[in-house]
């Protein structure tokens, strides 16, 4: 096949394993672009294959749509990454992950303390109240009671009179 042929949505589809309707989702975005024929139907050249297998790789490793479309969009007249590209987005999207990771390890490990219904102790909660944040608030169940409208200041102050409906999920 010459390297200038243009490729259909369903081609497309079928080689890069992506549904339709992701592809015009996609497109929809600004990650790919399509060419309108006098018959108005979808061509695609096919270096967009490369596109969508960078989009497929990054959404893998946990990269937004959004940050993808923003480097994707960086790229010198939307020209599909190289492997040089890969390299350097990679190295600045590391440091994300790596938060990532050890935000999921933290809940990973203390989800054996949880029992999953507002827990046995709101205090130690690693779920609700991660690193104990609420023990500055003073002694009490501070995250079952909503904080005054007009509170404004640092110091812990609850609203004694809250309607207990309002109480947000724990």
């Amino acid at each position: 096949m010459p390297k200038n042929v243009e490729i259909t949505v369903g081609q497309l589809a079928s080689r890069s394993g992506v549904a339709v309707s992701a592809l015009h989702f996609y497109e929809s975005k600004g990650l790919i672009r399509s060419r309108r024929t006098a018959g108005n139907q979808r061509r695609f050249t096919r270096d967009t294959l490369r596109r969508i297998a960078f989009i497929r790789v990054s959404q893998r490793v946990g990269i937004p749509l959004r940050t993808i479309q923003e480097a994707l969009t960086a790229l010198p007249d939307e020209r599909t990454p190289t492997r040089d590209d890969w390299a350097r987005l990679s190295m600045a999207w590391r440091s994300e992950l790596d938060d990532r990771i050890k935000q999921l390890q933290r809940l990973r490990d203390g989800l054996t303390e949880c029992i999953g219904c507002g827990c046995l102790s709101l205090g130690l909660c690693v779920l609700a109240n991660p690193d104990d944040v609420a023990a500055a608030r003073g002694p009490g169940s501070r995250l079952m009671v909503l904080p005054r409208r007009d509170c404004v200041s640092s110091s812990p102050c609850e609203d004694p009179a809250a309607d207990p409906s309002e109480t947000p999920e724990v």
